[in-house]
């Protein structure tokens, strides 16, 4: 441990971090789609202002993990939280970078944006095959005002490994307990209802495409694509919409203190303005880096992102981590990688 902190600060110290003088640093990273939009934001950004620049693959949490593990890119990015023992056990470090909200997408004619109201159980009971029809008497009790057509709905999920996945089969175990029993809540699941498609992406396209289908992305891939949103029934039982305030709301109230490695839930918090799928994404680097500079530019670029890429991600519909988590981040890096900021 000593021996990679003192080369992340002998590169540290070697950097010119104004962008007149420092010759562009390359850092590789794979994994999550979640967040991929923000990420490439900053990447444009960064490359003028700290002479970074960023080389990202949005190939699913379970496709960066893997290759974080084998140390075939800088960092790994996952939206699935990886646990204290596999980051001991692969020498790795996790730190969150931004939050985001889960959205159910539909295809629906004549079913408008945030016009429609589902509920977890609902959700659940449909990626089960138990409601197979957009008539389905609870639907239509749940919409009184909403003419709802006799159509069959078509599910979409991720075929590929996802922490979106994760955190959607997070929020259908915690309001569906026969979900939790019978699918369970991992990256990858075995769905009973549905087809498949890889990344936030792959499912808004295929959704787009599909008359009658539903799937779950990350909000910014809804807003993209222009699908309609539905509203959520919340903790507090009033259904809402993912505006910002709604995913700040869900934040406010998460204790990131209860776990080193910060991988904590933010889905079905408390609050009668909270969103109900609200999810932080995260980042995995190697505590024993072949090139510990290429490590310290990846800190490097996260840490000016902390700081100065806050406006974009509100503009991308993510939220910035809280200051407090940001200071909590920071007393980590240097605890565990001697990364004291620029």
């Amino acid at each position: 441990m000593r021996l990679i902190s003192l080369a992340l600060l002998a590169a540290l110290g070697a950097a010119d971090t104004t962008p007149a003088a420092a010759q562009t640093a390359p850092i590789t990273g794979a994994g999550a789609t979640f967040p991929a939009p923000v990420y490439f934001r900053w990447g444009e950004a960064a490359r003028s202002a700290i002479g970074i620049q960023l080389n990202f693959q949005p190939i699913g949490s379970g496709g960066g993990i893997n290759q974080i593990t084998n140390r075939t890119v800088d960092f790994g990015a996952t939206d699935a939280p990886v646990s204290e023992e596999q980051l001991t056990s692969g020498n790795m470090v996790q730190f969150p970078t931004v939050m985001g909200g889960i959205v159910m997408i539909i295809n629906v004619p004549g079913i408008e944006d945030r016009q429609m109201r589902l509920t977890g159980e609902l959700i659940a009971d449909i990626y089960m095959g138990r409601i197979n029809r957009w008539n389905d008497a609870r639907l239509v009790e749940l919409n009184p005002s909403v003419s709802l057509p006799n159509l069959a709905i078509a599910p979409v999920f991720r075929a590929d490994a996802s922490g979106t996945t994760y955190q959607f089969t997070n929020y259908l175990s915690q309001l569906s307990p026969d979900w939790g029993q019978r699918v369970g809540n991992r990256t990858s699941v075995r769905w009973p209802a549905g087809v498949g498609a890889r990344g936030n992406d792959g499912v808004a396209g295929s959704v787009r495409n599909t008359r009658g289908a539903i799937g779950y992305v990350e909000y910014v891939f809804a807003k993209s694509n222009n699908l309609p949103v539905t509203l959520l029934r919340n903790r507090d039982g009033k259904f809402v919409d993912p505006s910002n305030e709604a995913l700040q709301a869900a934040a406010a109230n998460a204790d990131w203190t209860s776990d080193p490695t910060f991988g904590i839930s933010l889905n079905n918090q408390p609050g009668e303005a909270a969103w109900p799928m609200t999810a932080p994404t995260f980042i995995l680097v190697p505590t024993d880096a072949r090139q510990p500079e290429r490590t310290a530019n990846v800190l490097r670029f996260f840490d000016w992102a902390f700081r100065d890429g806050g406006q974009m991600a509100l503009d991308l519909t993510y939220i910035p981590m809280p200051a407090s988590v940001v200071e909590l981040v920071r007393a980590t890096w240097k605890e565990r990688l001697g990364f004291t900021g620029n």
